[in-house]
């Protein structure tokens, strides 16, 4: 299998490389998303991911599809997690490798902002003086 696509409580960066490599990759990019501790002058407690799983899913696997056909890249992995997150911990990470490194890091970046626009992941970010919904997508 060439691709790794998943949402689960806890993800990792080192599980989303240790995928990707491969003797016949000589670039490997990985992006790693992370709850900020402020989002728009508010200090922010935590957040709490929810998402329509089988299709959230399903649209990660097309996004990584779309990336080997068009980009040259040979292993991807999209994962992102479900739940409550603290500031600092990691919340996405998408690894790619390629024969060379610059089609790794177009295909990180078009990961993440196709995820970001089509995947059904819905945040709920907390401050101290309430919460908010907020769409991953517009």
């Amino acid at each position: 299998m060439d691709l790794l696509v998943q949402i689960k409580d806890s993800i990792t960066v080192q599980e989303a490389v240790d995928f990707v490599q491969s003797p016949s990759c000589g670039g490997v990019a990985v992006f790693i998303g992370t709850v900020r501790n402020e989002t728009r002058g508010k200090s922010v407690q935590k957040l709490y991911f929810e998402c329509y799983t089988p299709m959230a899913l399903s649209e990660m696997e097309k996004i990584a599809r779309h990336i080997q056909q068009e980009m040259g890249i040979q292993r991807i992995a999209i994962l992102h997690v479900s739940g409550e997150k603290l500031p600092g911990e990691t919340v996405v990470v998408i690894a790619a490798a390629a024969p060379h490194r610059g089609a790794a890091f177009t295909a990180c970046q078009y990961a993440i902002d196709t995820l970001k626009e089509t995947v059904p992941i819905w945040k709920k970010e907390y401050f101290e003086d309430g919460e908010v919904w907020v769409a991953a997508h517009p």
